[in-house]
């Protein structure tokens, strides 16, 4: 990667970056082309009728999931990070397990264990002779239940891109605080937090754009939002033209969301100060705090990992399949391919787009980084169709003109291939790279850009030299992240995958929507396991990557 940078000019720079961006935005295009052509005779109805409805539950459906996740993604980094209590060494690769968990799998296992027939409630009613109708339950198919399941799975992006700034943090801005006379929480909301503001609203807004765009677990749940809409417009009304009109809804939203977080930050700036060797000593907790501390990390944990995971593997036991067999090994090679191509553009598409920002600042490139972004609020299965479309245009052309000038056929070149699901990935999950690049990027004091340049270097050493070294932890979050979220993609895999090339995700669903819960537990589970080892790595690179374990990129001398 620093070899490639170093050898990139500013035009290659440049138009690679417009290249990206614009991967990104033509399923986005033809998706406003599809709104704004189709008649509004579908949306009148539904504006009419169950649009506000729609409207109110995604709202408070976002506004639940942004508490939950910046609470507790905000609060666990900070503590695993800044203080120092038993069992932290365990808990700090153990909070981001969850992020491994589709939330619609914990929804099936929840609902399998909370519900009426689960064991919670009849262990209840064996031990009191209560009937259904003498208690009252907290029904898990419900928005505050989506809610919960959505917050467990999607903290972790908090958690991973908070911790990565605390760890950037200087400490000596901490410390002058400590110094004088503000307490651990006082200095903590006063300089620890305003300097990883940046991260955590990154963190934040990718969670609710997530949450936006989320149909399995809302509509196993009964939960109507605009992404349970633009399904049902889509394959019940066979509407494609207002189902492209609410996915422009959720597109707005969108924008409207980052341009306020944009807009609160407005020109303000948190670099760090002071050398990279001054480690800060953790805070040591001890008796009730430090029993505090371990009930906060430790509680997102079990609901998020532990009790889901034994959950599926008592439904996977009993289902009897085996994992070693051929087609689950297929099943097995196609997700692992898929995540790791696209995990790999994805995040080197988004480091060129960042970088360019970076280095060239001008209204382009940054308007390239805000159009690149969009994909992450449209339900897959829309963006899906939005590159179908034209690249089916694209090769019945080309396989027509063959035909005309050769007498050949080439067939679906793009459209039957893998490589258009890795673009609908890419767009789909471009915004989380680049939420996690600019976290670690905002950190990098411009002055240092300035010092190098003066030295002679020139972009190309800059990046390779000074920017790659030290946004090791942020590009390692960045692969995660895509990695983690490819594997359990589903809606774009159903719509985009060549024929008899199924993926983990894809087998769990076939399995689930035939009330084969107990077999589809089995395919969960080893997306979950595959997803751990990138997690455990990443959580100890980053736990490397602490004051005075890090080191200073070196200029290397002129040629």
């Amino acid at each position: 990667m620093r070899a490639f940078a170093k050898s990139m000019r500013p035009w290659q720079l440049a138009t690679l970056s417009a290249i990206a961006a614009g991967l990104c935005l033509l399923p986005v295009l033809a998706v406003v082309v599809a709104a704004l052509g189709s008649g509004f005779d579908t949306v009148r109805a539904l504006a009419e009728t169950v649009l506000p409805r729609y409207a109110g539950a995604t709202a408070l459906l976002v506004v639940l999931v942004a508490l939950g996740t910046g609470a507790i993604g905000t609060g666990a980094a900070w503590l695993v990070t800044m203080t120092a209590f038993p069992g932290r060494r365990l808990l700090e690769i153990a909070l981001a397990l969850p992020m491994a968990f589709p939330a619609y799998v914990l929804a099936y296992a929840y609902t399998d264990f909370l519900d009426h027939p689960g064991w919670v409630q009849t262990t209840l009613r064996d031990l009191t002779g209560w009937g259904p109708r003498d208690y009252w339950f907290p029904e898990i198919r419900s928005l505050p239940g989506a809610a919960a399941m959505l917050t467990l799975v999607l903290y972790p992006y908090v958690y991973l891109l908070a911790r990565a700034a605390f760890l950037s943090q200087s400490s000596t801005a901490y410390i002058a605080a400590r110094t004088l006379g503000r307490g651990p929480m006082a200095a903590f909301f006063r300089v620890s937090l305003p300097m990883a503001r940046p991260a955590i609203a990154g963190g934040v807004l990718l969670a609710i754009m997530e949450t936006i765009a989320d149909y399995g677990t809302v509509s196993y749940f009964g939960v109507q939002t605009f992404a349970t809409g633009i399904y049902q417009s889509w394959f019940a009304f066979a509407d494609r033209g207002a189902a492209a009109q609410l996915a422009l809804c959720l597109l707005i939203v969108a924008l409207v969301l980052a341009w306020a977080e944009r807009a609160e930050r407005g020109a303000r700036r948190q670099h760090a100060a002071g050398r990279r060797y001054e480690a800060m000593e953790p805070l040591t907790l001890s008796g009730p705090a430090a029993f505090a501390a371990i009930l906060a990390c430790g509680l997102p944990v079990a609901l998020g990992f532990v009790l889901p995971t034994g959950l599926l593997l008592s439904m996977g036991w009993s289902s009897g399949q085996v994992l070693l067999t051929p087609r689950y090994l297929d099943f097995l090679q196609n997700s692992l391919t898929l995540a790791a191509i696209a995990a790999a553009l994805t995040v080197a598409a988004a480091l060129v787009l960042s970088v360019n920002a970076r280095l060239h600042p001008a209204p382009s490139s940054r308007a390239a980084i805000r159009l690149a972004g969009l994909g992450y609020a449209v339900p897959g299965g829309v963006i899906a169709v939005g590159l179908l479309v034209p690249f089916a245009a694209f090769d019945n052309a080309l396989d027509a003109f063959m035909r005309a000038r050769f007498d050949i056929s080439t067939g679906l070149l793009v459209t039957g291939s893998i490589w258009l699901m890795v673009v609908a990935y890419m767009v789909r999950f471009m915004a989380a790279a680049l939420a996690a690049h600019d976290a670690g990027l905002s950190a990098i004091n411009p002055n240092m850009d300035a010092v190098a340049r003066t030295l002679g270097r020139g972009p190309r050493r800059i990046i390779g030299g000074v920017h790659l070294p030290l946004l090791r932890p942020s590009l390692l979050t960045a692969l995660l992240i895509v990695f983690v979220d490819v594997m359990k993609e589903l809606p774009a895999t159903l719509i985009l995958r060549p024929f008899n090339f199924d993926t983990l995700a894809v087998q769990a669903h076939r399995l689930a929507a035939d009330e084969r819960l107990d077999q589809a537990a089995v395919p969960s589970l080893v997306i979950a396991a595959v997803g751990l080892l990138p997690v455990i790595l990443l959580c100890r690179a980053l736990g490397r990557g602490r004051r005075g374990e890090t080191f200073v990129p070196e200029m290397e001398a002129a040629e």
